[in-house]
């Protein structure tokens, strides 16, 4: 039976260039679009800007430009980014647009028609110094519940717990640097703790197939019962005071949608500027599968949110959210200052094959919330084995031999033993589907290779390139070689989902129509009489060296006004200049070296334990933990009783031994092995915990 797929990605925020995380998810959905297509599968593929809120109301502000001006200079990018990678959306949209406004409000009132909007008087922080309520994002403070440093008003980075602004403890704006005051305003709420709702949830939750068994562990401990009985889910406010750039809501004058209610409203939105009138119709028939991509970040807004929406506003809800892990390089989550992100447009500038990051991204992926890691060694390894060496392999040995022996005419005769390896191809083939249909990329390519590799032990069994040379042997040659071509063809449509620019340059040369899943189980050259064109070499061979270029800081082109030569400080450039703004966005502490240890299993790393001043909400007095590689400098007890600068507002990190709360300031000059030494910095006497460095 056809089925009628309707499938969406996460909407990038509309606020810069697409990263390697936006194209990781795009073609992990985009070759479950092709599978489906192949099999004959009618798929609606969408997706769209998110160009609402204060952050692009604010970067607008700052670039000169009004924030829809600001959106369209994004929006223009995005396609050397999806075409690059061969991201095939039918359709891509804004949530700026008339659609998305009509559908988010008619949303809006079906949900007050159903009585799950309240109205209540909320204390909400302002920023006194910008004369604007500050939206979550641009409130950063302490955690409440594991006192992280640096975090967000609406959610922990560390711990994930989730909470109102006003929980936050010392509280700053991250627009000002000010300390925000506490107003009153009015603000709507869509009522979730409503036992309507909790009930719906749960039930929705609870389909089998509906959502990944980590994901539904997570959420369900919202619908956990506190002693009182009630749920955790608690009203959501999905109201924004001006200023802000968003869709106003009905029947006010200075409110806006808060950006998350209006944001998944754009799937639809997106749909409907696509099918136009038969656009209602389309999503209210329950034969229409509604399918989201999104990354762990964003799953409480997809599962709950989303379809307590969708439901109680009389429309459908997803059949089904995939949710996947993030991507990290060589093992540390992306960074640009650390040099650890991927630029997806330097990739293809630098001549890197689309479809070699298509098939690594698509061999790492699998059903699971799971990370999945870049690293440049293993990716050049894998494209260069399993691409080149096994499949492309297939067709250059054999291809040759039929266009100068044979005019390019396959053999309709195959011989029994290249019948029997056919067939062994062939008999996965419902294997393999049922692999990419549960997004089982991974197994799905290595049971790919597995059969590569058994086509190329009939290769070198039958060794063609002999075969051509004795007298005789002409019907053989010609069956081995068939043999070959009808396997890599086969392969081919195995490949096809994943590899879309390669396969057709595959039907070119085999000079056959678009493959469907279904062409894996017919001879081509059944008839004896199909030809294929002359070989051309399909696929180049990765090269570590220009891979590790991704990694490599651009080239400055500034011209130097000087007359001597320049000499790099330290052996290293002076950094972009910056302003006093983003200097003060560093939080640099004076802290006390309370104990330094050795790590077990670490030859790089001490753990410090340091005084930066702080207490918890007892009064007593709070330490950090910091690994630091300076081992190779210091020995502990060296350390122990010294001041020191920490970064008291850098976002904590997970490593292997634990929790890292923070970084100890050093010197080193850029070139190590020429000039040896690293040396912690150290206060003047005087200078106690706590101070901060200005």
């Amino acid at each position: 039976m056809t089925r009628k797929l309707f499938v969406t990605t996460a909407l990038p925020y509309a606020n810069g260039p697409f990263h390697v995380g936006h194209i990781m998810e795009y073609i992990q959905a985009d070759l479950w679009v092709r599978f489906q297509r192949m099999q004959g599968h009618d798929v609606k593929f969408v997706c769209a800007d998110d160009a609402h809120g204060a952050p692009i109301m604010i970067a607008a502000e700052k670039a000169g430009l009004t924030p829809q001006a600001f959106v369209a200079e994004v929006a223009a990018g995005r396609p050397a980014y999806l075409n690059g990678f061969h991201i095939a959306f039918d359709h891509w949209h804004s949530t700026d647009a008339p659609e998305n406004h009509q559908l988010a409000q008619d949303i809006y009132k079906a949900l007050r028609q159903e009585g799950l909007i309240v109205e209540r008087t909320i204390e909400q922080f302002f920023d006194p110094d910008k004369g604007m309520f500050l939206p979550d994002r641009f409130i950063k403070g302490e955690c409440p519940k594991c006192g992280a440093q640096d975090q967000y008003g609406d959610n922990c980075e560390v711990c994930g717990a989730v909470y109102a602004p006003t929980d936050l403890k010392h509280p700053r704006s991250a627009l000002s640097g000010a300390t925000p005051v506490l107003k009153s305003s009015s603000h709507f709420f869509f009522a979730l703790s409503s036992p309507r709702c909790v009930t719906f949830l749960k039930q929705w939750a609870q389909t089998p197939g509906r959502l990944q068994g980590e994901v539904l562990n997570k959420i369900s401990e919202w619908f956990a019962e506190d002693e009182a009985g009630q749920s955790r889910l608690a009203d959501w406010d999905i109201s924004r005071d001006a200023p802000y750039f968003g869709i106003r809501i009905p029947d006010t004058d200075d409110k806006y949608f808060y950006v998350w209610l209006d944001a998944p409203v754009g799937y639809l939105a997106s749909l409907k500027a696509l099918l136009g009138p038969a656009f209602e119709g389309y999503v209210a028939d329950p034969e229409v599968e509604q399918v989201h991509f999104i990354g762990k970040d964003i799953v409480t807004f997809h599962t709950l949110f989303w379809p307590a929406m969708l439901h109680f506003s009389g429309r459908k809800t997803p059949q089904h959210i995939y949710v996947h892990g993030h991507l990290t390089v060589l093992g540390e989550k992306m960074s640009k200052s650390r040099g650890t992100g991927i630029s997806p447009l330097k990739y293809l500038e630098l001549g890197l094959d689309a479809q070699w990051l298509r098939y690594y991204i698509a061999a790492k992926l699998n059903a699971r919330v799971e990370d999945i890691d870049f690293n440049p060694e293993d990716f050049v390894t894998r494209v260069n084995s399993d691409l080149v060496g096994k499949y492309i392999n297939i067709a250059s040995r054999a291809a040759g031999f039929l266009t100068k022996r044979f005019a390019g005419r396959l053999s309709a005769d195959l011989g029994v033993e290249g019948r029997t390896l056919l067939d062994g191809l062939r008999a996965p083939s419902e294997a393999i589907a049922s692999l990419y249909e549960e997004r089982e990329t991974g197994k799905a390519l290595r049971e790919i290779m597995a059969l590569a590799d058994r086509v190329n032990e009939f290769v070198d069994q039958h060794k063609p390139w002999e075969l051509a040379k004795q007298s005789g042997q002409e019907a053989v040659l010609h069956d081995v070689c068939s043999v070959c071509i009808e396997a890599f063809r086969i392969l081919t449509v195995y490949l096809k989902p994943v590899l879309p620019a390669l396969a057709a340059q595959v039907e070119a040369f085999l000079q056959v129509s678009p493959l469907q899943w279904s062409d894996a189980q017919r001879d081509l050259g059944a008839s004896g009489s199909h030809t294929i064109a002359p070989y051309q070499h399909l696929m180049q061979r990765a090269d570590l060296t220009k891979v590790n270029q991704l990694f490599e800081a651009p080239v400055s082109t500034t011209v130097s006004t000087t007359v001597s030569p320049k000499v790099s400080p330290g052996g290293e450039d002076i950094a972009e200049e910056i302003t006093i703004d983003d200097f003060g966005k560093v939080d640099l502490r004076i802290a006390r070296i309370v104990k330094a240890e050795l790590v077990e299993g670490s030859d790089k790393l001490l753990r410090l334990t340091l005084d930066v001043g702080e207490v918890d909400d007892r009064g007593q007095a709070r330490h950090r933990n910091v690994f630091s590689g300076i081992r190779s400098a210091y020995r502990p007890e060296d350390l122990t009783g010294k001041l020191t600068v920490l970064v008291a507002n850098l976002a904590p990190r997970k490593m292997k031994f634990g929790v890292s709360e923070g970084m100890v300031l050093s010197a080193a000059h850029a070139d190590g092995k020429a000039h040896p030494g690293l040396y912690v910095l150290q206060p003047w006497p005087g200078a106690t915990p706590g101070m901060r460095v200005r």
